[in-house]
């Protein structure tokens, strides 16, 4: 798979991600965080099982037979890694704002090399610290934080921001070794509806319906973001290392924000728009700078 394939993937589950705020926000009017998460992910988990049927169930036996224990315990690593980042967030909405959520949410940003750095020793591109630091700088005025309040729920979302670096991180170990993204994509799905079930059967209830009344959203919510979104990160991180991959998907926040105005009539005003750009900026060019590098140096060799 080609690295433009992978950049494509990022963006188009980029796209759904910012795009699901909404979704989540306006999904909890009659229902739990649990019970929105737990229903999200099982119709995610349902919407991938006919394309692993047709792409990827004859191969599925040789890949998971490479290291089967690898396999199991990343896997289930990884599907714990997202049900800690989905639910923190979505229990954040009820005490925070989209604005603050989408805030705190890029932090993953420069937790990702700070991660990898002290797990694995590896040495970071120089061109992701100036890219984190835009990113973060970008997500500040795209939100308007200065104008909230700090609350329980911003806490909240930087406890996710911290699983959904580590979702990244071992997504990338993960996709690196088996080439079954739907399946792995599959089971994470199954792992968040399960925790997420079991939490709603203990601390919610099961109306039915007011689980109808919410259907758009769950299905907008499950089958795009739960299910494809996710497999399409999987997709994009078999081609770009970790931490230009987390600046890729801070994106969102830019697209939530657009998603906002369009939908919701949300005015932008000037520091949003600045805020935007900060962030394409940092994207731009946490992909640039390494390839500039690289021609660099084939031309030093050359002469």
């Amino acid at each position: 798979m080609s690295k433009s394939i992978s950049l494509l993937s990022a963006l188009v589950c980029t796209f759904i991600w910012g795009t699901t705020f909404i979704a989540q926000d306006t999904g909890m009017e009659l229902i739990g965080p649990y019970v929105f998460n737990g229903i999200r992910f099982f119709v995610g988990f349902l919407a991938l099982i006919p394309f692993f049927l047709i792409f990827e169930i004859k191969k599925i036996k040789k890949e998971i037979n490479k290291d089967k224990n690898f396999f199991l315990i990343n896997v289930f690593l990884v599907g714990l890694f997202l049900f800690g980042g989905t639910v923190f967030q979505q229990i954040a909405l009820l005490y925070t704002d989209v604005a603050n959520a989408a805030f705190f949410t890029i932090f993953y940003v420069p937790m990702v090399p700070v991660i990898i750095f002290f797990l694995y020793k590896v040495r970071i591109h120089w061109s992701i610290w100036p890219s984190v630091i835009l990113c973060v700088i970008g997500g500040y005025l795209l939100t308007d934080f200065y104008n909230a309040t700090v609350r329980l729920g911003d806490l909240l979302v930087i406890i996710g921001a911290l699983f959904w670096s580590l979702h990244i991180i071992f997504i990338a170990k993960v996709i690196d070794k088996f080439d079954i993204p739907i399946f792995i994509g599959i089971v994470q799905t199954l792992v968040v509806s399960l925790f997420s079930i079991i939490l709603a059967l203990v601390f919610e209830e099961f109306v039915f319906s007011n689980i109808l009344a919410q259907k758009m959203q769950i299905l907008y919510a499950g089958i795009l973001s739960a299910g494809i979104a996710f497999v399409l990160q999987i997709y994009a991180q078999k081609n770009i290392t970790p931490a230009p991959a987390a600046i890729i998907f801070s994106l969102e926040g830019v697209i939530a924000t657009l998603a906002a105005w369009i939908l919701l009539s949300q005015y932008l005003n000037i520091n949003n728009i600045l805020g935007c750009l900060f962030i394409l900026i940092g994207v731009l060019f946490s992909q640039l700078a390494p390839e500039f590098n690289k021609i660099n140096l084939k031309l030093s060799k050359k002469l």
